[in-house]
């Protein structure tokens, strides 16, 4: 038990991490006037989702990877 709690620390650790880093991607291209079709966290299928005026918005099931 406490080796799969260690794991999922881990993988939400390195989640957070990632979504610092592609949220620092993200803001650049907003700032630049590029056009982001999509900013999703994680992969699989969608949890929630959110149309911004040109972004979607969304949370997948599998947050391992960020998608901008």
């Amino acid at each position: 038990m406490d080796f799969l709690l260690t794991v999922l620390k881990i993988v939400f650790l390195l989640g957070f991490l990632i979504l610092i880093h592609e949220s620092g991607h993200f803001f650049v291209a907003k700032l630049c006037k590029v056009r982001v079709n999509q900013f999703a966290i994680g992969f699989g299928p969608t949890i929630w989702k959110k149309q911004g005026k040109e972004t979607l918005y969304a949370l997948r099931l599998i947050p391992l990877r960020w998608v901008c």
